[in-house]
């Protein structure tokens, strides 16, 4: 049960963390990141939801609302206005239920889930952004320019970010609250 168990507040303080990490490391390492011709997205709160998602166990967090949540403030904080992520990080998650339930429950599945989940995303975030006219990159620049780069960095923080993730879940669900 979620308001017995330390996710209640391991989740939201990781959400807010990975949030914050996407930016700063996005603006530390600017010059690695967004080279030309290339650019590579950081993408630490979909790793997060994704895995919290993953790992919740019996607990049930939700992870929609905290998505659509975490993508209202991540438009705010970044852009200050509405914008995708209110709409796709939830998208993601209900997308990511839905490969789960096909899949056993492995390391390799679960990496091959968030590859999906890092394709539609950026696919989705491109295609938006071409037809209101922000982005006019062509299609195989898109493919080569950013996908890749996008989704070599997000599986290399998935490799780095998995066993110790599934540990901290591990801990918090071990140990319920006393009501």
């Amino acid at each position: 049960m979620y308001r017995l168990s330390k996710l209640r507040w391991v989740f939201p303080i990781g959400l807010l963390v990975a949030l914050f990490l996407d930016g700063s490391l996005s603006h530390v390492f600017s010059g690695i990141f967004f080279h030309y011709p290339s650019a590579m997205s950081s993408q630490l709160l979909l790793l997060w939801l994704v895995l919290s998602y993953f790992f919740e166990g019996d607990t049930h967090i939700p992870v929609v609302g905290f998505a659509a949540l975490a993508g209202a403030i991540c438009d705010l904080y970044y852009s200050g206005i509405w914008g995708l992520f209110l709409f796709l990080y939830p998208a993601i998650v209900m997308l990511t239920r839905l490969l789960a339930r096909y899949m056993p429950t492995s390391f390799l599945s679960h990496i091959m889930i968030f590859f999906v989940d890092i394709t539609v995303f950026e696919l989705l975030n491109y295609w938006a952004y071409s037809v209101i006219g922000v982005t006019t990159a062509s299609f195989g620049d898109f493919l080569a320019g950013v996908l890749a780069p996008t989704l070599a960095l997000n599986l290399i923080y998935f490799v780095i970010f998995y066993f110790p993730i599934a540990r901290l879940f591990n801990w918090a669900e071990q140990e319920k609250y006393q009501a």
